[in-house]
């Protein structure tokens, strides 16, 4: 059950500090009353007698201050041992490391925002992640197999352990600040499922799920997903074109995989206040003194250009699709964002 270790030890912790409060202020008023003690006196002899610390008396116990004395330390016992239980209880089974971890977890979730929720950290979960913390990409992981989130743990990334179907998870994951959410657990159903409550709670949220079976693509576009992918079918289609046309795949493996490579492809968003706007490329400057190729620009309307020609002009808000050397591409990003590829880190402007 979700937070079960926070809403028990809140209670319990209630509990612990009101009958410290009544047990505190019920010694301090009875010294007041009894022995015309002042107030500080009377706490100070409240809690030393609570305290069983052996301090000597403020002043001289009458026959009322000793009787009133008995009976505070009788009350006092009991709800100082119940108080010592409790804590006993936190320490040794690891609940208050749980509740510590759960409200830093917490406070780190409501300072996210434009994240990306990644829901079952699999095989495939581990890659997306892999992949989106290497490129700076904020990262929430929701997993209900504890097993699979020591590694997690070790790299500081913020990670939920619970079941991604239930809406309060996604909730606390902060869905409805996030950019983007990729489901990818092993049950298309539960895919299916958790791409209907995310888009019921974010209507602008881009959604990435995973299709294991079937005709599933069609049931999680009509769900509400924006990008459905079938790694069996993208698979299958992977070893086909390495037996038909083994060099082309090797060169988009290159392109796409930037580990240990120099060269690399992205996609590159014009910013509307940029200096290229108007251009023509080969006026651009983008082959020339960055050597960059642009293999497509996608405009705003979501019209594809492939393989534009030279005279084709630069738009406010196209997008560039770019293979050239990982160095000139960081160098074109900082020329137009102010640090390296733009498509993928948040630029500061």
């Amino acid at each position: 059950m979700k937070d079960f270790w926070l809403g028990i030890a809140n209670r319990h912790a209630l509990v612990v500090f009101l009958l410290s409060f009544f047990v505190i202020t019920f010694g301090t008023l009875g010294y007041v009353l009894v022995m015309d003690m002042a107030l500080l006196d009377a706490l100070y002899m409240t809690v030393i007698t609570l305290a069983t610390v052996g301090f000597s008396e403020v002043k001289p116990l009458d026959q009322g201050g000793r009787v009133f004395t008995i009976l505070l330390i009788l009350m006092g016992a009991g709800v100082v041992a119940y108080n010592i239980s409790y804590f006993s209880q936190l320490l040794l089974d690891g609940n208050l490391m749980e509740v510590y971890r759960r409200r830093k977890l917490r406070r780190l979730l409501d300072q996210l925002d434009s994240h990306y929720v990644i829901c079952g950290y699999g095989q495939m979960g581990q890659i997306i992640v892999d992949e989106l913390v290497r490129y700076g990409i904020p990262v929430v992981v929701l997993e209900k197999d504890e097993t699979l989130l020591p590694r997690l743990r070790d790299r500081g990334i913020l990670h939920i352990t619970g079941d991604a179907t239930e809406e309060e998870n996604l909730i606390e994951a902060g869905i409805q600040r996030a950019k983007g959410l990729v489901s990818v657990v092993s049950k298309d159903t539960d895919n299916v499922f958790i791409v209907l409550t995310a888009r019921d709670l974010s209507k602008d949220l881009l959604i990435f799920a995973r299709a294991a079976t079937a005709g599933s693509e069609k049931r999680l576009m009509k769900a509400g997903a924006n990008r459905v992918v079938s790694p069996f079918a993208i698979g299958a289609v992977r070893i086909a074109h390495n037996i038909v046309r083994p060099a082309v795949t090797d060169f988009l493996e290159l392109a796409l995989s930037s580990e240990g490579m120099e060269l690399s492809m992205e996609e590159i968003s014009i910013p509307e206040d940029a200096a290229l706007i108007g251009k023509k490329l080969m006026d651009s400057g983008i082959r020339g003194q960055f050597n960059l190729i642009v293999v497509a620009i996608k405009r705003e309307s979501g019209t594809m250009i492939y393989n534009p020609s030279p005279q084709e002009v630069i738009l406010a808000r196209d997008i560039l699709i770019t293979i050239g050397p990982q160095e000139n591409l960081a160098r074109f990003g900082s020329e137009l964002f102010g640090c390296p590829y733009p498509s993928l880190k948040a630029c500061p402007r």
